[in-house]
């Protein structure tokens, strides 16, 4: 079976994506360690400096996040599940975004956890502060991440579950799939039955249970799996929600 036959037959899709998504677009793999951060204010002050002219504020979605948006318009998305913090698949005009890493839209105060956008603190830092403060409480503001060490929240690692256990097929995109708990979603969906597609130009460690792998840049291969025409009828194959279970 190739990607083409999956994707011809596919109706409820959980879509995973990684830093390959986002490349095309001028967006590098967003890293963020918060316990120096925490505890140094030049680590905070050199930190933001190198974020104010970071070429994610300026950057567009490419064909890779317009596919997908497409994708979900047709009525074939379950669920978008992100590794990306850009924000770039809803400016794309996705909406069945799940982020498993956090949003770099938003910043959070560590002391007492007000959220404000991002766009505040950059203001800040632009207007001279060496880093941004909370307005609430003062305290010291961090980007709204999964830091390197820290646990995808709870919540929204059980969303992603659903979403691939809840689905026919899985589009795992532009991602390594060496960083758990993204990637064990994959070995998952293959033991609840879905078909797996991995679109990615190096191998992974889950091509060998992939029912199709697209050896090429996410921005040339969605496009066109995008536009294979559904030729399945009958009922969409869904487990539900498996808290109901």
């Amino acid at each position: 079976m190739g990607a083409r036959d999956v994707m011809a037959v596919a109706r409820r899709i959980t879509v995973l994506t990684g830093a390959g998504v986002s490349f095309p677009s001028g967006v590098a793999r967003f890293a963020f360690a918060a316990s120096p951060y925490l505890a140094s204010a030049a680590a905070r002050r050199s930190a933001w400096r190198s974020w104010l002219d970071d070429p994610m504020w300026s950057a567009e979605p490419n064909a890779a996040h317009t596919a997908l948006a497409e994708l979900e318009r047709a009525g074939r998305v379950r669920s978008l599940l992100t590794q990306n913090v850009d924000g770039l698949h809803q400016r794309a005009g996705s909406a069945a975004v799940v982020e498993l890493h956090g949003s770099m839209a938003r910043v959070v105060c560590a002391s007492c956890g007000a959220a404000a956008p991002v766009a505040d603190a950059l203001a800040q830092v632009r207007a001279g502060a060496p880093y941004p403060v909370c307005a609430a409480c003062g305290g010291v503001r961090r980007p709204a991440v999964v830091a390197f060490g820290e646990p995808v929240p709870e919540p929204v690692l059980r969303e992603a579950r659903t979403a691939v256990l809840d689905c026919d097929a899985l589009l795992a995109v532009g991602t390594s799939l060496t960083v758990s708990p993204a990637s064990d979603l994959v070995g998952l969906a293959v033991r609840a039955g879905a078909a797996v597609v991995v679109v990615n130009p190096e191998p992974t460690p889950y091509d060998g249970v992939a029912a199709a792998v697209v050896r090429a840049p996410a921005e040339e291969a969605l496009p066109e799996l995008v536009a294979v025409p559904v030729t399945a009828s009958g009922p969409v194959r869904t487990w539900g929600d498996p808290s109901t279970w």
